[in-house]
């Protein structure tokens, strides 16, 4: 089974992950969702700081965040699994997590800490 940690918070990464939550539960695909809000951070070994800042996935064990954990939700669903092979592909892979880690995953953490300041 691949546990995958999310923000729950988020209305882009809530929307994303109801989308391969259904998937997963059409297709029987072993993924189970986490929201970190309620999860014990504890057991991942990170902060909720580190939580919040990119998508993680727990599969036998081992972690894995950001573009990664992404890969591994595709594989696991077979709609999705032709987009996986594709950006595993070794300079796509390269690119696709440059644009993960430097564009997207910043930008929905800045616009987390808004709505949080927000509600403060």
């Amino acid at each position: 089974m691949t546990e995958i940690l999310y923000n729950g918070r988020c209305p882009i990464c809530s929307a994303e992950i109801a989308h391969y939550s259904a998937r997963a539960a059409a297709t029987g695909a072993d993924l189970q969702f986490t929201d970190l809000n309620t999860a014990p951070l504890q057991d991942w070994g990170i902060s909720a700081d580190q939580a919040i800042r990119r998508l993680h996935a727990r599969q036998d064990g081992q972690i894995v965040s950001g573009f990664p954990a992404f890969l591994l939700i595709w594989q696991a669903l077979p709609r999705w699994r032709w987009l996986a092979k594709l950006v595993a592909l070794p300079g796509l892979r390269h690119a696709v997590g440059l644009v993960y880690d430097r564009l997207a995953a910043p930008i929905l953490y800045r616009l987390h800490l808004r709505r949080e300041a927000k509600k403060a």
